[in-house]
């Protein structure tokens, strides 16, 4: 494959994948109470300022990803972001029924986005 196109193809999956979490980001700051009172439901201390740090983080390193600034680093840095939400925020094994099903594929669209992340850093390094 020509360099170009694997330039290109890898801005775009670095678009793809950092604006992901860039847009996940701002859209935390619309949704501040929901989320901090989930937090604070699993034992967050501190749940709204843990969310406004998690939030902004993925924001910048979504962006460093996207614009190519350390992207092993943002990418490996999202890689734990994700881990870390998916453990708080994700919990299937709480749950039965239709809600259990629909979460245990969260998990699985979040261990597919790991996957991702993984290859970009190893793409980077």
């Amino acid at each position: 494959m020509p360099a170009e196109s694997q330039a290109i193809l890898w801005f775009v999956g670095r678009l793809l994948l950092g604006g992901l979490f860039v847009v996940g980001g701002i859209h935390h700051f619309f949704t501040l109470p929901g989320i901090t009172q989930a937090l604070a439901a699993r034992g967050v201390p501190a749940a709204k300022l843990v969310l406004l740090s998690g939030s902004v983080f993925q924001i910048l390193a979504g962006l460093a990803l996207i614009l190519g600034f350390y992207p092993a680093w943002a990418a490996l840095g999202l890689v734990v972001f994700t881990v870390a939400a998916s453990v708080l925020l994700v919990n299937f094994w709480d749950m039965e029924g239709p809600a259990r099903a629909s979460t245990i594929n969260t998990w699985q669209s979040n261990l597919a986005i790991i996957g991702g992340l993984l290859v970009a850093t190893a793409y980077s390094l």
